[in-house]
């Protein structure tokens, strides 16, 4: 899923975080400076479905507004990803940890 709160507030005239904060404080929903930065600016670790109610009801979306799809990254076990498979086929050398002394540490 890809977090899309900062262009749905956008979308409803909110440019600031500090702006979607108070209305969620005014509904009852109140976000440290912290967890705010967090949803603002990135994809949050872990939220409340009722948050998410909350988040909904100010901004006058749908939650298919602020989650989006990504099903291409959903893998099968034993599917490489990308990155994997250009790991496999040798297009990134692999990065070889070295004592400070310059000395190659041992094998894992």
């Amino acid at each position: 899923m890809r977090w899309n709160l900062r262009l749905t507030a956008a979308n409803k005239g909110i440019w600031k975080a500090s702006e979607l904060q108070r209305s969620l404080a005014e509904h009852g929903l109140v976000i440290s400076a912290g967890k705010m930065s967090g949803l603002w600016s990135g994809q949050p670790v872990s939220l409340k479905l009722d948050d998410l109610d909350v988040i909904c009801v100010v901004l006058r979306c749908e939650i298919g507004d602020l989650m989006i799809p990504e099903p291409d990254k959903v893998r099968r076990p034993g599917e490489e990803t990308g990155q994997q498979a250009a790991a496999a086929s040798g297009a990134t050398p692999a990065v070889v940890p070295r004592r400070r002394d310059g000395r190659s540490l041992p094998p894992a």
